[in-house]
């Protein structure tokens, strides 16, 4: 691949994602689109279909070097074993990647590694993910490496296989839209609360058929876990791949990364990270401005990430909605909720916390949350799940682990936990659940519970109130 695959002569401005996509071009079909090179292949338990399909077809893995895995979804959070697990279905299917990936000779991180995490926070913080590079991983939430000017996509199964026999896949290149965020944050307004008002604005489809990328003082000023948070949700906008333009923020955050590059190599790769920001007047299809100084802390209402308001705001109303299938869709969510239209958001009352997920179990995460928890006592159950094992060794040697269990919440090891259930940590029926992770779909976080969407210091406020504060004013 050459660095600048712009044709002699050619001037036209290109962005970030046509830099990107160029680089990575292998081949164009007229039906299937481009080929492209993919340069980190990220594996979890959903792997398990692909490998299947690869031995049906008597492929081997093309590039295990280029290939890593992780146990996120089913890993249990109350210890290591997989022994101890005590669905049958479960123990199997972590069984099954650390047989699949033996016998592939691809590198797991396991239960019992000190580096074992959630694929998305494990990625970015060991330097599998690096600016410049094609990321992929059979899961939606992939566009989070796209925080470090990566081109980052969730696949499907049969391309989890394509991928795996051929390290490259096909795809068609999507419009990009430009979301300028100026202006800045307020203090303990974070980058979950811009995101969720992004969404709010452009809706859960508003970014379907779009790359977007992100741009603007704001992000600017937005810490590494910060922008990862953003693009981790750029999915629930709709849009496959989020970006950001690698600056020198991200070129500190990478330095000294486990599988990041060294001596003449690191040089070489930031002067080529240096060349992949937008020109000046690159085309967009669409650009949307929005200022983050007028963000407030957010909470979901709904069964969509877009149902999301101020939490000095109310349950709208869905009759002022004039669109009837939109209109009964939103009043089928409150129902669900079990809320009212105009009720306050303060008023709604929680049963439970879970602070965690790929969107907000970063340490930076955890922090927000332990200043808000520290020197006082929660009066719900909650539920505290590092992103990482190494996210859990920081916070431990910082103490936030006992600020969390002085405050009465449990401190877990690191997975997925009740982002998705699949582990069995779950809310019980019907309990209403503040939580940071980036679904509040039904049924999410179990049979009939109800899950509203927040950051990690307004869930935090929540489980020392039993409802929602502003934590601005808190």
């Amino acid at each position: 691949m050459s660095p600048d695959p712009m044709p002699p002569g050619e001037t036209v401005p290109r962005s970030l994602f046509d830099k990107l996509w160029a680089r990575h071009s292998v081949m164009e079909h007229p039906i299937a689109g481009t080929l492209l090179y993919i340069d980190r292949h990220l594996l979890h338990e959903g792997s398990r279909n692909g490998f299947a399909l690869l031995k049906r077809k008597g492929l081997p893995v093309r590039r295990p070097d280029l290939t890593t895995a992780t146990a996120d979804h089913y890993a249990p959070t109350d210890n290591r074993s997989v022994e101890t697990i005590d669905v049958r279905s479960r123990r199997e299917i972590i069984s099954d990647l650390s047989a699949n990936t033996s016998a592939a000779g691809i590198k797991l991180f396991d239960l019992a590694h000190p580096r074992q995490g959630i694929v998305h926070v494990i990625g970015p913080e060991l330097g599998l993910s690096l600016p410049g590079l094609t990321v992929i991983c059979g899961d939606s939430h992939t566009a989070t490496h796209g925080a470090l000017g990566a081109l980052a996509f969730g696949v499907g199964a049969s391309q989890v296989a394509h991928a795996l026999a051929t390290q490259t896949l096909w795809q068609k290149k999507p419009k990009q839209m430009r979301i300028h965020l100026t202006g800045q944050l307020r203090p303990r307004v974070a980058a979950k609360d811009l995101i969720l008002a992004i969404i709010a604005r452009i809706g859960a489809a508003g970014g379907t058929g779009f790359a977007i990328e992100y741009c603007g003082a704001a992000v600017e000023a937005l810490s590494i876990e910060g922008r990862l948070t953003l693009c981790n949700m750029t999915i629930e906008a709709g849009a496959k791949f989020g970006l950001v333009a690698p600056d020198e923020k991200t070129f500190d955050y990478v330095k000294g990364r486990p599988f990041s590059p060294t001596g003449d190599q690191w040089h070489q790769a930031v002067a080529s990270w240096r060349a992949l920001a937008s020109e000046n007047d690159a085309r967009f299809d669409q650009e949307i401005e929005i200022d983050a100084g007028t963000v407030e802390p957010m909470v979901t209402w709904g069964t969509s990430p877009e149902d999301s308001v101020s939490v000095n705001g109310c349950v709208p109303d869905p009759t002022a909605i004039a669109d009837p299938s939109r209109r009964a869709s939103k009043q089928e969510a409150l129902d669900y909720m079990g809320l009212s239209a105009g009720m306050p958001m303060a008023d709604i009352r929680f049963d439970r916390v879970f602070i965690g997920s790929c969107t907000n179990g970063r340490i930076e995460d955890l922090r927000a949350a332990a200043e808000v928890l520290r020197g006082r006592r929660a009066v719900l159950p909650a539920l505290v799940v590092p992103g990482s094992m190494a996210v859990r060794e920081v916070a431990e040697s910082e103490g936030l682990d006992r600020v969390f269990k002085d405050a009465g919440l449990e401190w877990r090891m690191s997975g997925c936990s009740m982002c998705v259930g699949m582990n069995g940590d779950l809310a019980k029926a019907g309990e209403r659940c503040a939580a940071t992770s980036n679904r509040n779909f039904v049924g999410r976080q179990g049979a009939s519970v109800r899950t509203h969407l927040m950051s990690p210091a307004m869930a935090a406020v929540v489980a020392l109130h039993g409802h929602a504060v502003d934590v601005t004013r808190s």
